[in-house]
């Protein structure tokens, strides 16, 4: 398994008796951290506040930590933005660290981890990750390239910061429904339960909202056995209702001190607001992220839970559509698919399908009427093969429903732009095309598997992914890690700070192999213009440098 394949001692790591409730006083900065026991980098910084704090080491011994400000912070204290926690190390290695609390708690007690005692464990030869391990976020490298970005690598640890029988988690799901939302909440609960020992866990129902709503469901082995079998969540959901106040008053009164929240991007900006509200307090709290948008638009992670299942679902209507379009006279088979800002889903189902004409998505302008446009390339299809299938994202050609422009710029709870339908809008333009200018019979089925793909559980690549990252999150959250998102990078799972989620969208980039791909298996026109299609490759010469699987680069 990825999350136990360290040695199971190490120098850097205190001698543990077997009692998992022996308590570990410690009065220096923590090794659990992981950079402290980096003896080769040169230098640490972090900031609690806008100022930052630098840590020196030597290769022989730890120097004394010399900083500006305290990193205990008082309730009453202003709350202010830190700096990112980042690892500087020789060869152009920068570790972007995730926060502890020790970071501003001090002198926690410390606990040996319970794996080492659960039976199930005892066929690893490896319990523990080593402190010192981290994952790449670019794997294609020249040989004089810098070592780059890396990660934190998520796994158990040798020393945990919670007594199991101390903790009360919750968890919580915001935003649209996504499959294998059912099977994080199993695997938070049975990884909390199973291996740490943790009886107490409460279910936020409703999203953001029941946490000041004061509705909450009790979780336990038992009452999430099959709930990966279901679609949906058994903790309801909702958009928007985030005050940041509120919600960690709850948490407090509650004495709540996990809080594992699932949802997408604006759902992490939240959970990095609430992060650093409890950090400004000095509650002694982890906040987990488990990233979850079926579009696959989260940035730095391989991939979203749920967007293998929507992919396979999607091949389902595609199906469909072509069976509806070979069957009729100039049959035209148009299917909208998710996907608001990135259209991965589409380009994954057409890729996979091999019955698609023309895959239309929000990062590909195009056009309709004219020499090169939609509609001149649908007339060519339709009197070569007699049929065609047509797949749009949701997002592409927003720009072209002029009568929706002041739709444009209202938004939706979680801060969504509103869409039109844009699909329906143009089956209703195919139509008159041909009808009236063309003067050519067709038959279009308009084919909408949105919320039927949304409402499925999960299949079994997401229920494996689904686990890895839950186990994950819980593992964090038990060694003290918090203001992070368990993620897979590079194959690898990985603890990364909420500002690298939220910073940006992960999108399909146009001018690389896998949207080639695409064009090659359909053979549609790209609709830009030579002169655009170079334009773009200058824009994105440095995205390029990533990248077979379809990414932006960070840069």
């Amino acid at each position: 398994m990825d999350s136990l394949l360290a040695p199971s001692s190490t120098s850097s790591f205190p001698s543990l008796n077997n009692n998992s409730n022996s308590r570990i006083k410690h009065n220096s900065l923590p090794s659990s951290l992981g950079f402290f026991n980096l003896r080769k980098f040169c230098t640490v910084s972090f900031g609690y506040s806008r100022r930052s704090c630098r840590l020196r080491l030597s290769s022989s011994r730890r120097s004394k930590t010399k900083c500006s400000t305290s990193p205990t912070m008082s309730s009453s204290a202003s709350p202010e933005i830190p700096q990112p926690k980042i690892v500087n190390g020789p060869g152009g290695y920068v570790l972007e660290d995730v926060p502890h609390l020790s970071d501003y708690i001090p002198d926690l007690p410390v606990y040996s981890n319970p794996l080492q005692d659960n039976p199930a464990y005892s066929v690893v030869k490896q319990y523990f990750v080593h402190v010192d391990d981290t994952v790449p976020q670019k794997i294609v490298v020249h040989k004089n390239s810098p070592r780059g970005v890396h990660f934190r690598r998520a796994g158990p640890r040798q020393k945990i910061y919670f007594d199991s029988d101390d903790v009360h988690a919750c968890i919580v799901t915001c935003g649209g429904l996504c499959p294998g939302l059912n099977t994080v909440i199993r695997e938070i609960v049975c990884g909390l339960f199973h291996m740490y020992g943790v009886k107490k866990v409460s279910g936020i129902d409703g999203g953001y909202r029941g946490f000041y709503a004061k509705n909450t469901v009790h979780l336990d082995p038992k009452v999430v056995n099959d709930i990966h079998k279901r679609g949906g969540t058994i903790l309801g959901t909702s958009r928007g209702g985030h005050d940041t106040s509120k919600i960690v008053d709850s948490i407090q009164d509650r004495g709540i001190n996990q809080v594992y929240i699932i949802g997408g991007d604006g759902t992490q900006r939240g959970a990095s607001v609430i992060f650093e509200e409890i950090r400004r307090r000095g509650l002694k709290v982890s906040v987990a992220g488990i990233p979850k948008t079926i579009d696959n638009d989260i940035p730095v992670i391989d991939r979203s839970f749920g967007f293998d299942t929507a992919v396979e679902e999607a091949q389902r209507a595609i199906n469909a559509a072509h069976v509806e379009a070979e069957s009729f006279e100039n049959g035209i088979g148009l299917v909208k698919l998710m996907g608001r800002y990135s259209g991965f889903i589409a380009m994954y189902a057409t890729l996979a399908s091999r019955d698609v004409d023309c895959c239309l998505i929000p990062e590909s302008p195009f056009y309709l009427e004219g020499p090169g446009g939609l509609f001149e390339y649908i007339e060519r299809r339709l009197k070569e093969n007699g049929h065609m299938v047509l797949v749009i994202a949701e997002g592409a050609g927003q720009e072209l429903l002029s009568e929706s422009l002041q739709s444009m710029t209202q938004k939706d709870a979680s801060g969504n732009r509103l869409l039109q339908d844009v699909a329906l809008w143009i089956s209703q333009r195919i139509k008159d095309h041909f009808s009236k200018e063309r003067k050519m019979t067709i038959n279009l089925k308009y084919i909408d598997p949105t919320y039927m793909i949304r409402a499925i559980p999960s299949n079994a690549s997401d229920n494996v992914y689904c686990t890895l990252l839950a186990q994950s999150a819980v593992h964090g959250a038990m060694a003290g890690y918090t203001g992070f998102t368990s993620g897979l990078v590079n194959g690898r799972q990985t603890y990364i700070p909420f500002y690298r989620i939220t910073e940006t969208q992960n999108k399909v980039v146009i001018t690389d192999r896998m949207w080639a791909r695409l064009l090659s298996s359909t053979n549609q026109p790209s609709f830009l213009c030579p002169k655009e299609i170079l334009e773009d490759q200058g824009h994105e010469e440095s995205s390029n440098e990533l990248l077979d699987n379809g990414k932006c680069s960070p840069n």
